[in-house]
């Protein structure tokens, strides 16, 4: 074997090493003695379960047990009986994740005794008594996004606004797949009164898209603040739950292994 192949086939070796120890860091499988092992997702208004691919891809590459709830998005209490139906089937206890109009889900469906942890995805999050619309009194959601309601009382974030308002941060292919594909939302379930606020009980985190367009920064901070939930702040739209996967998926992985050293 010549000195240039040897040198070649050192290099190689060198290149996978550095690819196989940065795919490890960034996907370090969890204990298998961990108590929460299990993460159920419930995605927001205007959007589906589909959504969610990256993050269950990351979150399964650490051996977590990942579930998606598919949201009818016909009221709130529909909503959270299909989280519910969702978490009863766990083995074991579990992090509720919710973004946009799935954070105002998982307050109500949080108090299932599966629950550990809330993540907060750029996601609502009323108190018992409130209702979804009350979170936005006193702040002004960007001009960027509009949504358009039907007679029968059903809205669509506008077809012409919906990258710039709903996913600044994706290609345009994908952002037209999310317009085309998006599921509209009863307007009705905003002014739905929550019976319970989970994040009252359970320990809350935050991830907040700076570049969301959805909602008022402000708003966004506050609520987050409001629920003492510990706060990731990362650069992304409102499809934060598309386009940065791996942070959100921190942000889980976070919650998972503190509710399991609580558990002990």
């Amino acid at each position: 074997m010549t000195s240039r192949t040897t040198n070649l086939l050192a290099a190689t070796a060198a290149v996978a090493g550095i690819a196989a120890a940065t795919a490890t860091h960034s996907a370090e499988r969890i204990p298998d003695n961990q108590t929460v092992q299990n993460v159920v997702l419930v995605h927001g208004a205007f959007a589906d379960g589909s959504g969610w691919r990256g993050v269950y891809d990351e979150l399964t590459a650490r051996g977590y047990r990942v579930s998606i709830v598919q949201n009818p998005l016909t009221s709130l209490a529909d909503d959270v009986a299909a989280t519910k139906r969702i978490l009863d089937r766990q083995d074991g206890p579990a992090v509720l994740v919710g973004h946009s109009w799935g954070g105002t889900v998982i307050t109500e469906a949080g108090t299932h005794s599966n629950v550990t942890g809330l993540v907060y995805v750029s996601a609502l999050s009323p108190d018992a008594g409130e209702t979804t619309a009350q979170q936005y009194e006193g702040y002004r959601t960007p001009p960027e996004f509009v949504i358009e309601t039907t007679a029968d009382g059903f809205g669509f974030v506008s077809p012409d606004r919906f990258k710039i308002g709903f996913a600044n941060d994706t290609m345009d292919a994908d952002a037209a797949f999310m317009r085309d594909s998006q599921v509209p939302i009863n307007m009705s379930a905003f002014a739905t009164k929550l019976e319970h606020a989970a994040w009252r009980s359970k320990p809350s985190w935050a991830v907040i898209a700076t570049d969301d367009k959805a909602f008022d920064q402000r708003m966004l901070q506050a609520m987050a603040k409001r629920i003492g939930a510990i706060i990731t702040e990362v650069a992304a739209s409102h499809a934060v739950f598309v386009t940065q996967p791996k942070v959100v998926a921190d942000v889980i992985d976070e919650a998972a292994r503190k509710g399991s050293v609580e558990a002990q």
